[in-house]
């Protein structure tokens, strides 16, 4: 496929998603992308989850933001976000059952002030 029809088109594949760069709105990476949560239901994409930090792969932690907080950047071939590493840290503590557990997605998208995908 042709680099400019592939900027360009509206559609992504997932496995081209994964490992995607996010960079913070200065312009700083703050991770990248490791895989994205699908709703069952609605086909929409919930969570893309995201690993930082740690040094050569060891000590990267992986945390869920709602989808609706990146934004994809053409210039950077990388998501943007508003969402800083100080944030994630700071984020809900994830329960094991995160991805099926309401509570604590209302409590993820109120900290991340995003819209909540369910709606």
């Amino acid at each position: 496929m042709a680099l400019d029809s592939y900027e360009t088109n509206p559609l992504v594949s997932s496995a081209d998603v994964n490992g995607t760069t996010v960079y913070g709105l200065g312009g700083e990476k703050v991770g990248e992308i490791d895989h994205l949560m699908i709703d069952k239901k609605s086909g929409k994409v919930s969570y893309a989850v995201m690993g930082f930090g740690g040094f050569l792969g060891m000590g990267e932690e992986h945390h869920p933001i709602p989808w609706n907080k990146l934004t994809y950047d053409t210039s950077k071939n990388g998501y943007v976000t508003s969402i800083t590493e100080q944030q994630l840290t700071g984020a809900p503590e994830r329960p094991n059952d995160w991805y099926r557990n309401r509570d604590w997605e209302t409590r993820t998208h109120d900290y991340f002030a995003a819209p909540y995908y369910w709606i």
